[in-house]
C-alpha cells in the first residue's frame, strides 16, 4: 500500500461515518455520547490529510508562517487523543457524576496542552521549515523543545489511558455485542501500533538530547503513525455503524443466507418472484429473504419426521445445550434431514406434516448451517433413502 494511500485512508473512513451517522448525530445531539462520537469524527476525519508532508508544505506556504503546521497538526491530535478518551468513558458508561467529572478533567488537561502548544510555538524560533523531522531537528530548541515533549506526553498520555480502558473493556464485554468487540480490538491492535511510533519518537528525542545521531527513519515513523490512526478509526466507527438499523438489517440478511439458499428450491409455487436490482434496500431484501424461507418451511412441513427432531434434540441436550438452543437444534436437524429426503426422493412424503417454531429464523440458520447434531441429521436421511 503506497503512503499516500495509507494516509488519506484513515481520514475517508472516517468521513464517511460522519456521514453515515450525521442524521443520527443531529438528532441526539443533546446526548454526550452523540456530541463525543461527533467530535471524534469531526477532528479526525482531517488529521491524517494535514499531517501529509505535501499538505505540510502547502499550509506553511500559503499561511505564511514557516512550520505553521507545526502546532496545527499537534494541537488536532492532542484533541483528537482527548477526544478518544472522552469517548470511551461516555461509552463505558457508570455513575453518570463520575463520567462527568471524568470526562471534564479530560476536556480540560488536553485542552490546557493544546493552548500550551500553541503558545511554546509562538514564543520559541524555528526559522527551518521541515517537514518530516521536526521533532528531531528542533529537539534542543528552547520553546520548541518544550513544545514537542508536551505533545508527546499528552500523546503518549492518552493513547495508554485509550488502549488500557479498551483492552479492560474488551475483556469484560458480553461476546454478543460482536460489533463493540470488534472495534474495542481493533482499537487496541492501534493504540499498540500508537504506541510503538511513539517509542521511536521518544527515542529519537532522547539521542538527541544524549548528542547522538540515532534517528528513526520518518517513513516508518509515519507508516506506524497512519496503521495506527486507521485501526483506531475503523475501530471507533464499527460500533457506531454496526448499531444503525441499516447495518442490523446487513447482518440478519447476510447469516440467514444458509438457511435462503437450502430453501429457495423448496418453495415451488408458494415462492412469489420478486425483482431486486442492486439498489434495493438491505430491508426489503431482508424481507424477501424472510419470505422465501418461510415458503421453503411451509413447502417442506409433510416431509418433516418427528423421530428426527426427537433424537437430535435429546442429543443437543445430552451435550449441555439449555432447552431454547436444543429445541433449535433439533428442528435444523428435522428441517435439514427433509430437505436431503425431498431432494434425493422423487414424491411421498409423510401424511401428517409438523410445524417448526423454535424462534428467530437466524438462530435456526446459525444452528443449520454450523451445529454437528443438524449434519449428522443430514447424512443420516441421505443414507436412510
Amino acid at each position: 500500500m503506497s503512503e499516500g494511500i495509507l494516509r488519506f485512508l484513515p481520514g475517508s473512513v472516517m468521513l464517511l461515518a460522519l456521514l453515515i451517522k450525521a442524521p443520527t448525530l443531529r438528532r441526539g445531539g443533546d446526548q454526550p455520547l452523540n456530541r463525543a462520537a461527533c467530535a471524534l469524527l469531526v477532528v479526525g476525519a482531517p488529521l491524517t490529510f494535514l499531517a501529509s508532508p505535501s499538505t505540510i508544505s502547502t499550509v506553511n506556504r500559503l499561511t505564511g508562517v514557516v512550520n505553521f503546521s507545526a502546532p496545527l497538526v499537534f494541537g488536532l491530535i492532542t484533541v483528537f487523543s482527548g477526544a478518544c478518551v472522552v469517548l470511551v468513558l461516555q461509552w463505558g458508561g457508570g455513575p453518570p457524576a463520575a463520567v462527568r467529572r471524568a470526562t471534564r478533567l479530560t476536556v480540560a488537561v488536553f485542552g490546557a496542552v493544546t493552548v500550551a502548544i500553541v503558545v511554546l510555538f509562538v514564543i520559541g524560533d524555528a526559522p527551518v521549515e521541515r517537514v518530516r523531522d521536526l521533532d528531531t531537528y528542533y529537539a534542543t530548541t528552547p520553546w520548541i523543545r518544550e513544545m514537542i515533549v508536551c505533545f508527546l506526553l499528552a500523546h503518549t498520555v492518552g493513547t495508554s489511558a485509550l488502549t488500557l480502558l479498551c483492552g479492560k473493556w474488551l475483556w469484560r464485554a458480553d461476546r454478543s455485542l460482536r460489533p463493540l468487540r470488534t472495534g474495542l480490538a481493533l482499537i487496541v491492535c492501534g493504540g499498540l501500533l500508537d504506541l510503538a511510533y511513539l517509542a521511536s519518537k521518544w527515542a529519537s528525542v532522547a539521542a538527541c538530547w544524549a548528542g547522538r545521531d540515532w534517528v528513526v527513519p520518518a517513513d516508518v515513523a509515519l507508516s506506524l503513525a497512519s496503521g495506527a490512526a486507521l485501526l483506531i478509526g475503523t475501530g471507533f466507527i464499527v460500533p457506531l455503524v454496526g448499531g444503525s438499523a441499516a447495518w442490523q438489517d446487513f447482518s440478519r440478511y447476510r447469516r440467514l443466507r444458509p438457511l435462503w439458499k437450502a430453501l429457495r428450491g423448496c418453495a415451488g409455487a408458494r415462492a412469489r418472484t420478486v425483482p431486486l436490482v442492486w439498489w434495493t434496500p438491505v430491508g426489503i431484501r431482508l424481507v424477501h429473504r424472510e419470505s422465501v424461507i418461510d415458503d421453503g418451511i411451509l413447502a417442506l412441513a409433510s416431509w418433516f419426521d418427528p423421530a428426527v427432531r426427537r433424537t437430535a434434540y435429546e442429543a443437543a441436550r445430552g451435550q449441555g445445550l439449555d432447552e431454547a438452543r436444543a429445541a433449535v437444534v433439533a428442528d435444523a436437524a428435522m428441517l435439514a434431514a427433509a430437505c436431503r429426503r425431498r431432494a434425493a426422493a422423487a414424491e411421498g412424503g409423510h401424511p401428517d406434516p409438523h410445524r417448526l417454531d423454535s424462534g428467530p429464523l437466524d438462530a435456526l440458520a446459525r444452528e443449520f448451517r454450523a451445529s454437528p447434531i443438524v449434519a449428522a441429521a443430514r447424512e443420516a436421511a441421505t443414507a436412510g433413502i
